[in-house]
């Protein structure tokens, strides 16, 4: 059986029939610069709706990120889902490997669509990329999520011992798992309730499958986040900013939120989401929907001084 079928394949294959019944096209855009990026986009765009760009984490692709927040979030917004560089069916031939880099690409994508003004959502690695977006084009957003997003995090971290690992290397290694050991271990890290059993040829499927591609380019990603990272050079930005949180994150400690928070001042929400940890959109998925439609539908900014509906739950 594990020979013939492969269940990641499948599940690739569900998702896309998911989003296009859900409303989105898959398209292929040529940047033009040895640069292809793939995306999901609205098959009918309203121009009465707000757009709403969802990006994904470093785990897989934006279908497996975001299959249960596209039909929802289709009512209200014109959505695009885009694969990041090196993920999924988006890639460069180009040494860049900044988040500033993918950044650009999101949205050099969003003219090439049309599209003048979004929101952004993104989750973990795509966070990273949704505040370099908020500081490299503010006229271009309107509103930011950013989702267990340590984009606050300094090199001197890790030699800190805020992290469970204890470098950039053992960072890869769990984040790209090429051995079932590493796989569980990074289920392990990631979900309060991880699941108990998995069978060997599901694992060793998703790890042919979603993890071999780009291996190098990916490592060469966690490395230039990390890489001279201080907090005094990260750019201050000046949007309204929902950030959210599980309370028992152990990728990303909670400390990096509420440094976050501080960091963009006056105009953050933070809402920290307890039982949950780095991958609360898979363990709590419809709380994280009901904050970020409130906040994405909601006019007024948010204020600290405020009765805000996003106090922590």
């Amino acid at each position: 059986m594990a020979a013939c079928f492969s269940f990641s394949s499948t599940l690739n294959s569900c998702f896309r029939r998911s989003f296009s019944r859900a409303g989105l096209k898959s398209i292929t855009t040529d940047l033009c610069d040895g640069t292809i990026v793939h995306c999901w986009a609205p098959k009918f765009r309203r121009d009465t709706k707000p757009n709403l760009l969802l990006l994904h984490g470093f785990g897989a692709n934006a279908m497996w990120q975001w299959n249960k927040f596209v039909s929802p979030m289709i009512r209200f917004f014109n959505v695009y889902v885009p694969d990041l560089i090196f993920f999924g069916n988006s890639y460069t031939t180009r040494p860049e490997r900044t988040e500033s880099f993918q950044a650009l690409c999101m949205m050099r994508l969003m003219d090439s669509l049309d599209v003048q003004t979004v929101n952004v959502v993104g989750i973990s690695y795509g966070g990273f990329v949704a505040y370099s977006i908020a500081a490299q084009f503010p006229e271009r957003l309107e509103k930011l999520v950013l989702c267990c997003t340590g984009v606050c995090l300094e090199e001197k971290d890790m030699a800190d011992g805020m992290f469970v690992v204890k470098n950039i290397d053992e960072a890869a290694n769990i984040l790209l798992p090429q051995t079932p050991a590493k796989l569980k271990e990074l289920i392990r890290l990631t979900f309060v309730k991880p699941a108990r059993f998995l069978p060997t040829f599901i694992i060793n499927d998703f790890i042919n499958v979603m993890c071999t591609e780009y291996k190098q380019e990916k490592e060469e990603l966690i490395k230039q986040l990390l890489k001279d990272r201080t907090l005094s050079n990260l750019p201050k930005i000046d949007k309204t900013t929902l950030i959210l949180w599980g309370d028992q994150d152990r990728v990303f400690p909670l400390e990096l939120a509420n440094r976050l928070k501080r960091h963009v001042g006056e105009k953050a929400e933070l809402v920290v989401i307890k039982k949950a940890g780095h991958a609360f959109s898979a363990e709590k998925p419809r709380e994280m929907y009901k904050h970020i439609k409130a906040f994405l539908t909601t006019n007024p900014t948010l204020s600290p001084s405020t009765n805000s509906p996003f106090c922590s739950v």
